[in-house]
C-alpha cells in the first residue's frame, strides 16, 4: 500500500507534529489518509499512548479498523480496535483506537486531561457534525490547559484548511494529491413526477447495461433503498443487491463494503453514509439520486426530525468520487447539470441546525460558563442555545443560573439525548432501568423491533427477536440499565408495575411530549408543550386517550406521529401529578365584550378540568383587562364627553400624561383599580377623576392657559369651548360681548386661531371666523345693516372693535354710562 498518494506526504505531516501539536491535512477522497495516518503515528518518539481517530459513523469506524488491522495481518481489536455503540473490538495491545465521534465526546468528558492518549485524529471533518465541533472544541481546550503535548490532527478531503488551522493556533497545514483516475459524469435529468424509487431503479438497470463494474447508488433513505431493491429483484433476479445504512447488522455492512468472494457483480444501495471515509472494493459505477436527508430540530415542533433536502455540491462531488477511488469510473446523476451550480456548495453544519440540548448540558459538565469563548469554527447560535438551557432547566438538570445540577451530572453520564438519559434514570429510580433503556433505544434505532408507531408493540417484538443485532442492541440497553441503576437509589415506590409502564417512563423523561387525543378518531392530539400533532387514524394507538410522544416529522402545526406507547389517564395522575398545576385563568370572550375567569386543572397546555372561578386575582384581572386595551385600544373604555374633551385639549397643550400612548403604556397605574370583568361598568366620573389624576399643577396650569374649557369674553360672559366640533376647537358667541376685541383669540402650543362662531342678540348664527379683526374691517358692514334692522333697540357701532362690549340695549347701555 505505499503507492497510496498520502505516502508522499507523511514525512511532512510527521515532521509537523514532531515540531508542534496540531496540524490539518488536506488529502481528496482515495488518498489513504483514513487508514495510514494513524498507524504512521506509532513509531514516532512523542507517541508513547494511544492514538484515537475519530469516524462520523459506526459502519465507517468499524471498516478503517478493519482494514487497517488487515494491512498489519491482525484482527480488528489488536493493534487496531475499534469503539462503537453496538460493538466494540478492543485489548490491551491497542495503540490505534477507531470511534465515533458522539463516544469521543463522552471519553473527554469523563476524563478531561485525556490519560494515555497522545493523539486525537478528527476524520472527515468537512461534515460538521456536532459532536466533531463540540469533540473539538473539548479538546482544544484540554490540550491548552492540561495537556500540552497531546496531538490534535484535523483531517478531510474538502475542508477549509486555514479556518481549521486558526482553531489549532497557527498549525501547519498539509496537502496531498490524489489519485487521478478519471471521472465521468453523465446527467440524466430529473423527473419530477416520477418516485425516487423508480427513477433510481431505471437509472441503475441504464449503469448495469452500459458500464462494467459494481454500482454504488445514493438513496435518502431506508425506506427508498428498500423499495429500490424490491424493483430491481425482480428487473435484475441474478444481481447481487445489497443495501447499506445504520440499521443493517455487521455482516450485511461489511458485504457491501468488500467484493463479493464469489465475484459477482454488485449493486449496493446505499445512504449517505457511504459518502465519505468508506472505500467499497470494485465500484466503478456511482447512481447519485441527488437528494440528503438530515436531522434537524424543529423548535416549534419539539423534535428532531428527518428533513430531505437537495445534495449540496460538495455532497455530490464526494458521492462521485466512490467510482474512481481504484480506478476510472462513471457517476449517473438524477438532475440536469444546468440545475447543479444552484445547488448550495456545503451541507448546513450541524451546529447550525440541531438541538443542542447535549451540547449544552456537555458544555455545563465540562464548567464552560460562557460557551462562546470556545474555539468553534462557527459559534452556536444564542436562541438555540437559550431554548435548550430551558429544556434542561424542566429536566432538573440545569439550575436556573445555567449550572449542572447533581441530577444533571447523572443525566450526562448516559450515552444519549438528555430526555432519553432521564427517561433511563427515572426508569431505575422506580425499578424499571430496563424497560426505560429499552425504550430509548428503540428510538435511537431505526427499524430495531419492526416498524409502526406504537413503540409498545415494537418492544414486544424486538424482545422476541433472537437476531445478532436485537442480542446486541439488549445487551447495549442492560449496560446503559446498570449504570442508571448505580446512579440512582430506588424510590419507595419501586417495584410497583403500575408505576413503571412504558407509557409512564416515557413520560418522566419527555414531559412536554405527553399527548391527549382532541377528536374521536384519533387523527388530532394536543401536547403538554401546545404542540398539535397527528396520527393516522388506522393506528392502532388512535383509541388511546394519552399518548407520550417518541418521535414525529413535519410541521410544528400538525407533525406526524411516528412512535409514541400510550399512557393510561390514571397514570396522568400518579406519575405526573407533581407537573399538573390549579391554576385561574382568564379569556375574552368577544360575543358578550367581558372577560371571563375559570379555575383549571392542567398539565402544561392540556386541561384536565375546568370550572368557573368566582374569586380570580384582581391583579390578574387588571393586567389581562390592560392587555385587551393594549391590542384593541382605549376605545373599550366608557370615556364621558368631558374625559373626551380633557384629552383632547390635553393634546391641543402638548401634555403627553394624556397622549393615548401614554395612557396605554401606563394603564394599570392610572386605571389598574378600575379594570375588573367588563369594561362598560366602569364608572364614567371615576375614570374622568382617574384622568385628571394624571395632571400635576403644572400641567393643570398649563392646560388652562393653552387649552382652557371656556372662553371668557370681554363682556365678561363664559362660554364651553367645544373641542369636539368636526371644525375643530369653537366657541359660540353673541357678537356684542366681543366688542373692544380687536386680536383673535387663539389656543394650543403652537398657537392656532380660536373659531368664534357668532350669533345675534335672538342667538341666531351671524357669521363663523377665525380672524375677528378682518371680520370687523371687512364683512361687519353688511351684518351691520342686516342687524340695525332686525335689532334697531341693539347697538351697530361702525368700529365695533373701538366700543365697549356689553350685552345690554342701546338704551340700557347710554343709561349706564351716565
Amino acid at each position: 500500500m505505499s503507492d497510496l498518494p498520502i505516502h508522499a506526504v507523511l514525512p511532512d505531516l510527521l515532521a509537523a507534529l514532531r515540531a508542534r501539536a496540531g496540524a490539518v491535512l488536506i488529502a481528496p477522497p482515495g488518498a489513504g489518509k483514513t487508514t495510514a495516518v494513524a498507524p504512521a503515528l506509532l513509531g514516532e518518539d512523542w507517541c508513547t499512548g494511544t492514538v484515537i481517530l475519530l469516524s462520523p459513523r459506526r459502519v465507517a469506524a468499524r471498516a478503517a479498523a478493519e482494514r487497517m488491522a488487515d494491512m498489519l495481518g491482525e484482527q480488528a481489536g489488536e493493534t487496531i480496535g475499534y469503539v462503537t455503540r453496538l460493538d466494540t473490538r478492543r485489548s490491551a495491545k491497542t495503540r490505534v483506537l477507531v470511534m465515533t465521534e458522539a463516544i469521543f465526546v463522552a471519553t473527554v468528558l469523563d476524563d478531561p486531561e485525556l490519560a494515555g492518549i497522545s493523539a486525537v485524529l478528527f476524520d472527515e471533518a468537512h461534515e460538521r457534525h456536532l459532536d466533531s465541533d463540540l469533540g473539538l472544541a473539548l479538546a482544544i481546550e484540554s490540550q491548552q490547559v492540561l495537556r500540552p503535548d497531546l496531538r490534535l490532527l484535523v483531517m478531510s478531503a474538502t475542508i477549509d484548511g486555514a479556518r481549521f488551522a486558526r482553531l489549532l493556533a497557527g498549525a501547519p497545514v498539509i496537502e496531498s494529491a490524489g489519485k487521478a483516475h478519471p471521472l465521468a459524469i453523465r446527467w440524466l435529468g430529473a423527473s419530477p413526477e416520477a418516485r425516487i424509487e423508480d427513477a433510481m431503479t431505471s437509472a441503475v438497470l441504464t449503469a448495469w447495461r452500459e458500464e462494467a463494474g459494481d454500482i454504488l447508488a445514493f438513496l435518502p433513505g431506508v425506506r427508498e433503498i428498500e423499495r429500490t431493491a424490491e424493483r430491481l429483484a425482480e428487473r435484475l433476479p441474478s444481481a447481487l443487491i445489497l443495501p447499506l445504512h445504520g440499521q443493517c447488522d455487521p455482516a450485511a455492512q461489511r458485504a457491501a463494503i468488500r467484493r463479493d468472494a464469489q465475484g459477482r457483480r454488485r449493486i449496493v444501495l446505499a445512504t449517505a453514509i457511504a459518502e465519505t471515509s468508506l472505500t467499497l472494493d470494485g465500484v466503478a459505477v456511482v447512481v447519485d439520486a441527488g437528494l440528503s436527508r438530515r436531522a434537524e430540530f424543529d423548535k416549534a415542533a419539539g423534535v428532531t426530525r428527518l428533513v430531505t433536502h437537495r445534495a449540496s455540491r460538495a455532497s455530490a462531488a464526494q458521492r462521485a468520487g466512490r467510482a474512481a477511488r481504484q480506478g476510472p469510473g462513471v457517476a449517473y446523476r438524477l438532475w440536469e447539470e444546468a440545475a447543479h451550480p444552484g445547488r448550495p456548495e456545503f451541507d448546513p453544519p450541524e451546529i447550525e441546525t440541531s438541538d443542542l440540548a447535549p451540547l449544552t448540558l456537555a458544555l455545563a459538565q465540562w464548567g464552560a460558563g460562557d460557551p462562546t469563548g470556545m474555539a468553534w469554527l462557527d459559534p452556536p447560535p444564542p436562541p438555540a442555545l437559550a431554548a435548550a438551557r430551558g429544556q434542561l432547566e424542566a429536566l432538573g438538570a440545569l439550575d436556573g443560573e445555567g449550572r449542572i445540577t447533581a441530577f444533571g451530572r447523572k443525566v450526562a453520564s448516559l450515552p444519549m439525548d438528555p430526555a432519553q438519559a432521564a427517561t433511563v434514570l427515572r426508569g431505575a429510580e422506580r425499578g424499571a432501568a430496563d424497560v426505560a433503556a429499552r425504550l430509548v433505544l428503540l428510538l435511537q434505532e431505526r427499524g430495531l423491533g419492526g416498524r409502526g408507531e406504537d413503540l409498545g408493540q415494537r418492544l414486544a417484538r424486538w424482545n422476541a427477536d433472537r437476531s445478532s443485532r436485537a442480542q446486541a442492541a439488549r445487551k447495549l440497553a442492560e449496560g446503559w440499565a446498570r449504570r442508571a441503576q448505580k446512579r440512582m437509589a430506588p424510590a419507595a415506590s419501586a417495584g410497583r408495575t403500575d408505576e413503571a409502564s412504558p407509557g409512564l417512563l416515557l413520560a418522566l423523561g419527555r414531559p412536554d411530549m405527553v399527548a391527549r387525543r382532541r377528536d374521536a378518531s384519533g387523527e388530532t392530539w394536543l401536547s403538554a408543550g401546545g404542540r398539535g400533532y397527528m396520527l393516522d387514524p388506522a393506528s392502532p394507538l388512535a383509541t388511546s386517550e394519552w399518548l407520550v410522544i417518541g418521535d414525529a416529522q413535519g410541521q410544528a402545526k400538525g407533525a406526524r406521529i411516528l412512535a409514541a406507547v400510550p399512557l393510561e389517564p390514571g397514570e396522568v395522575e400518579r406519575g405526573l401529578g407533581e407537573r399538573i398545576e390549579r391554576r385561574s385563568v382568564l379569556r375574552w370572550n368577544a360575543a358578550e365584550a367581558r372577560i371571563e375567569a375559570r379555575l383549571e386543572r392542567r398539565l402544561g397546555a392540556i386541561t384536565l378540568a375546568s370550572g368557573p372561578d368566582p374569586a380570580p386575582d384582581h391583579a390578574a384581572l387588571a393586567a389581562f383587562a390592560a392587555a385587551r386595551l393594549r391590542e384593541q385600544g382605549l376605545g373599550l373604555l366608557p370615556f364621558s364627553k368631558a374625559s373626551l374633551a380633557l384629552c383632547k385639549r390635553a393634546r391641543y397643550a402638548g401634555i403627553a400624561a394624556l397622549a393615548d400612548e401614554a395612557l396605554l403604556a401606563e394603564l394599570e397605574d392610572w386605571a389598574g383599580p378600575l379594570l375588573g370583568r367588563r369594561f362598560d361598568t366602569i364608572d364614567q366620573a371615576a375614570l374622568h377623576e382617574a384622568l385628571r389624576g394624571r395632571l400635576g399643577w403644572d400641567d393643570q396650569q398649563r392646560l388652562e392657559r393653552l387649552a382652557p374649557a371656556e372662553f371668557v369674553s370681554p363682556a365678561g360672559t363664559h362660554h364651553a369651548i367645544d373641542y369636539e366640533d368636526e371644525a375643530g376647537p369653537c366657541v359660540e358667541v353673541r357678537v356684542q360681548a366681543l366688542f373692544g376685541l380687536d386680536r383673535h383669540p387663539d389656543f394650543g402650543q403652537p398657537p392656532q386661531p380660536l373659531l368664534l362662531k357668532l350669533t345675534s342678540p335672538a342667538g341666531r348664527p351671524i357669521q363663523a371666523t377665525r380672524d375677528l379683526p378682518g371680520f370687523w374691517r371687512g364683512s361687519w358692514r353688511e351684518v351691520q345693516r342686516e342687524m340695525k334692522g332686525r335689532y334697531p333697540r341693539h347697538r351697530w357701532p361702525d368700529e365695533p372693535w373701538a366700543e365697549d362690549p356689553s350685552l345690554k340695549t342701546r338704551n340700557a347701555f347710554e343709561a349706564g354710562r351716565r
